[in-house]
């Protein structure tokens, strides 16, 4: 099988059903912008992470194909028992992965400069890249059916994001910069 198949030189592309829209489709913003995030937890990993670490973001990277899955096929469609749609288990889930990293970062007292380990930093990226996906999925969800769980989890991810950069940052023994509020000068 051929990677190319020609097929999206139109500018339009394939959901998970065999339904043809714009590749500028609301819906294709919001899966693309999970690849993109998949991507950035990606590179956070090829960072070395710890071990346990890196096995949540492994986890996570198999999370948002499933994500993604769920954003590219429609409600009511013969294909959708073929995919895991994302619920409350997997928002949970999340909030226990956000509990156990909080035990390992500093307490958090406000605004932080993203940055410090090339781990850290990475995940900050990807952190950004969650509340994009998140925003989109809210667009999705203005326009379109879609799974509301989807637009939770991503919310939720954007957080464990944020607390696993800062406890790979205290772990690395960097310590982190505070906002200061028209510190400019």
């Amino acid at each position: 099988m051929k990677l190319y198949t020609k097929t999206g030189d139109g500018g339009t592309t394939g959901l998970y059903g065999a339904d043809r829209v714009s590749k500028a489709n609301i819906r294709v913003e919001a899966y693309g912008t999970v690849d993109e995030l998949n991507s950035a937890i990606g590179l956070a990993r090829a960072h070395g992470p710890s071990q346990e670490m890196d096995a949540d973001l492994e986890y996570l990277q198999n999370a948002l194909f499933d994500v993604g899955a769920d954003l590219a096929t429609r409600s009511g469609t013969t294909y959708e028992k073929k995919i895991n749609r994302m619920d409350e288990q997997d928002v949970t889930f999340i909030e226990a992965m956000i509990d156990r990293y909080q035990e390992s970062a500093p307490p958090f007292t406000g605004f932080v400069h993203p940055g410090g380990t090339p781990v850290a930093a990475s995940l900050h990226v990807a952190r950004t890249v969650a509340r994009r996906a998140e925003r989109e999925v809210i667009r999705l969800l203005h326009e379109e059916d879609a799974n509301a769980h989807v637009q939770v989890y991503l919310n939720r991810l954007s957080d464990l994001l944020f607390v696993m950069a800062r406890a790979a940052n205290q772990a690395a023994g960097i310590g982190e910069h505070a906002w200061l509020v028209k510190g400019r000068r």
